[in-house]
């Protein structure tokens, strides 16, 4: 009997040890139609660790094109990248530290906003497809990044708000934005992931600016990657020259730039999907 008592005292203190460790779910909060004085309004996402807790603090990682990270219930194509799946897999087994996501949806701006508004005097000078007719809108956009939207994530939730703990992720138009916003905020994003970036838009004119501009190799850290089907198949020559300007600007491969080549992987979110990981470590890895 005191045997059996026992082991009944045991178990309601392993139970009760298990439901103290349980762990919240992971949040997410929506701000729909976020206002900016530079862009029109669109939807933010948010997404915090579990756990997450206000007297801590936490890096963050904005990532273009929202509305296809979550939920492949909501997509046009009905994929998704799966951030949420990848990220808490990827804390809980100590890969990479706790980080917020923010998600910007795209609009029907997308292509001109994702468009590097420089180099400005090569711009003039091309003849634009229908795709790229209009305003180009890169500039505005990342104004609202950096002045608007991020002044309010630091604001409303507990982040670490220097560069080092910065960081900007995108695929196709998003990779390009991507390269972009870390060579014009250098001081604000302190690592940018640019997956399959799309290079050849507008006959390449975007490499011109990259040469002149890639940010500090000492403070930051670049990755790109692409495949070799479907859209990406026109990636590789592009890509093999940032490669070169990486190394002339110093990057060292594998500690603050990398560059992957998936053999088979076309351009959409089931690729992106199942590489995310990569990117992730590299950017937000424990060492």
């Amino acid at each position: 009997m005191k045997n059996l008592f026992v082991g009944l005292l045991l178990s309601s203190i392993v139970l009760a040890c298990n439901m103290e460790k349980k762990e919240t779910p992971l949040m997410f909060k929506e701000y729909q139609a976020f206002q900016s004085q530079h862009i029109p309004s669109r939807d933010v996402k948010v997404m915090l660790p579990r756990n997450y807790d206000a007297n801590k603090s936490y890096p963050v990682i904005y990532m273009h094109d929202g509305q296809m990270l979550f939920d492949r219930t909501t997509t046009w194509n009905k994929q998704e990248w799966a951030v949420d799946e990848t990220i808490d897999s990827l804390i809980k087994i100590n890969k990479i530290r706790s980080v917020i996501v923010v998600a910007i949806n795209n609009t029907s701006n997308r292509t001109m906003e994702y468009m590097p508004n420089k180099p400005q005097e090569l711009l003039k000078t091309i003849e634009r497809s229908d795709k790229y007719q209009g305003e180009i809108l890169s500039d505005a956009y990342l104004k609202f990044l950096v002045k608007e939207l991020k002044p309010f994530i630091d604001k409303t939730y507990s982040t670490k708000t220097d560069r080092d703990n910065t960081f900007i992720l995108g695929s196709s138009m998003g990779g390009l934005i991507s390269c972009y916003a870390i060579s014009e905020y250098p001081d604000v994003f302190g690592g940018a992931a640019c997956l399959s970036t799309h290079w050849p838009a507008l006959d390449g004119v975007f490499l011109k600016y990259v040469e002149r501009n890639l940010p500090d190799p000492e403070t930051h850290k670049i990755y790109f990657d692409y495949g070799t089907k479907t859209l990406d198949s026109l990636y590789e020559p592009y890509q093999l020259k940032v490669d070169r300007m990486m190394n002339e600007r110093s990057y060292k491969e594998n500690i603050n730039w990398m560059t992957r080549k998936f053999e088979g992987a076309i351009h959409d979110e089931n690729a992106w999907r199942d590489r995310l990981h990569i990117p992730l470590q590299f950017l937000l890895g424990i060492e």
